[in-house]
């Protein structure tokens, strides 16, 4: 056997191995009895020895030095083993499985502190995080930013600088956006009690409609709505409030992009480097474009509110203009997984400049809730009133997710590029969005991003599905003609 394929035979079963972790996660956030979360620590501190085992293992090395890639696809599948592997072997072993233990461990100690409101809890376990992250960032840095080196996890290549620069690019625009809307009279949200069952009828009608496969899926409920696993079992699960359907519908529209994005690479990739999103904001612009610029259009919006209808009677709102009107609302609010377009991405800067100082050492996890709060009332206008709707609000930073985060509004950005070529190539997008009509969207979007899974560097699935390199530009249009027309001031 050559040495590329003894290296690819490697791969696949450390790739299955890794599938059986996250399933792992998948049940701990979902059917897991509550009781059971120390013994779930140790399973995967367990499987993360194992896993940082083979990833390190130095037959690796030796394959990598003799491998002959086929083909292009062999071409990337080794450029993605070897940085996985150099990655890898700077991590010590009992680091990273410390790691897995005590994440395994802090996410149920967040979930008590947040039903709880108290953040004092959940601060000494974060402590201990945030100490482990930021070995683990000197490890892989050796030199240079702590934070650029655990960004390459979720965004290969971007820098914290490009994403500090698109942020002061943006945030003009987006705070005048929001000042427009807010200042303008309140736009009526939808009014009614909406049965939990209800919504999850209609959100799996949906899911299906966005051409999520339920063959190899599934829908839950979970507190923090997410999407799990690739190939041929890929999860998503949502939340449900009776007084805002538009949380779960929308929260399934967005882990749909993500579901829809792992089950359309190609199955040849199925278990290799390439077999899975290629990184977090390209997964986010799937999501995104997905629940925001085709699942809030005028288009959809005008089907969706003859479904809503259909599943609830009366919404409280006079007609499809006013359920748009209702859906992409301007407001006042808290939670960043309910915040409108405009405001969204203010919450990630918001979050971008809080973990980047933690990781820093600038600032010190007891005065998290505190730094928060006050980059809040600076950025809102308003207080924070209670630790859920602040600073415990995200699931992120409890499984030591650091540098997460700002992916999402790069996942934005290369959603704004994404749609202004769908609209392109799709001239009658509109027509088709109105009778809830989706294959022709996300048909281009499997064939232009989705199929490929890692074969492309991040920034390169976007160029080549756009035609130019990805930037702010058009996201901005997109918000400002959108909202502009909404709240024309």
């Amino acid at each position: 056997m050559t040495a590329f394929k003894e290296l690819m035979a490697y791969q696949r079963d450390t790739a299955a191995l890794a599938q059986v972790a996250g399933r792992l996660g998948w049940d701990q956030e979902t059917v897991m009895p509550r009781g059971a979360a120390s013994q779930r620590a140790e399973e995967a501190g367990a499987m993360e020895a194992v896993l940082h085992a083979r990833k390190t293992d130095p037959r690796i090395g030796d394959w990598l030095e003799q491998a002959e890639a086929p083909d292009a696809a062999g071409t990337s599948a080794i450029r993605l083993i070897r940085r996985y592997y150099e990655r890898g072997v700077k991590v010590p072993a009992d680091l990273a499985v410390a790691m897995a233990r005590l994440t395994s461990r802090s996410q149920g100690i967040w979930a008590e502190a947040r039903a709880k409101d108290d953040f004092a809890g959940f601060a000494p376990v974060l402590e201990q995080v945030v100490a482990l992250k930021r070995q683990e960032a000197a490890a892989l840095a050796e030199e240079g930013s702590l934070y650029d080196a655990l960004l390459e996890d979720f965004e290969p290549g971007m820098t914290e600088a490009e994403l500090e620069a698109m942020f002061a690019e943006m945030r003009p625009g987006l705070v005048r956006l929001r000042q427009t809307a807010l200042d303008a009279p309140e736009v009526a949200p939808v009014r009614g009690t909406f049965a939990g069952k209800s919504q999850m009828k209609l959100a799996r009608s949906l899911a299906r409609d966005f051409g999520y496969d339920f063959s190899k899926g599934r829908l839950d409920k979970a507190v923090h709505p997410f999407s799990s696993g690739s190939g041929t079992d890929v999860r998503i699960t949502t939340r449900v409030a009776e007084d805002d359907p538009f949380n779960c519908i929308y929260s399934t529209i967005h882990e749909t992009g993500h579901a829809c994005y792992e089950q359309a690479i190609d199955a040849s990739y199925l278990l290799t480097p390439l077999g899975q999103g290629v990184s977090m904001g390209v997964h986010e612009s799937q999501s995104r474009i997905y629940e925001n610029q085709l699942g809030r259009s005028r288009a959809f919006c005008s089907y969706l509110y003859g479904e809503m209808q259909e599943a609830f009677g009366d919404l409280g709102v006079a007609d499809a203009d006013g359920f748009y009107a209702a859906v992409n609302r301007v407001h006042r609010g808290y939670i960043r997984t309910e915040a409108d377009e405009v405001q969204y991405n203010l919450h990630i800067m918001l979050r971008f400049d809080l973990e980047r100082s933690l990781i820093s050492g600038d600032l010190a996890v007891a005065d998290l809730e505190a730094a928060w709060n006050d980059r809040f009332k600076a950025d809102f206008g308003y207080e924070v009133d209670v630790a859920s709707n602040g600073v415990l609000q995200d699931v992120h930073w409890s499984v030591g997710l650091f540098g997460y985060f700002p992916t999402y509004s790069l996942g934005n950005v290369y959603a704004g590029c994404l749609m202004a070529a769908l609209r392109r190539a799709v001239p009658d997008l509109d027509a088709q969005l109105e009778h809830g009509e989706l294959e022709a969207a996300t048909g281009w979007l499997r064939e232009n991003v989705q199929q490929h899974g890692g074969l492309y560097e991040p920034k390169e699935v976007i160029e080549r599905a756009c035609g130019a390199a990805p930037t702010a530009a058009p996201l901005m249009s997109y918000l400002e003609g959108k909202f502009g027309a909404l709240y024309p001031g």
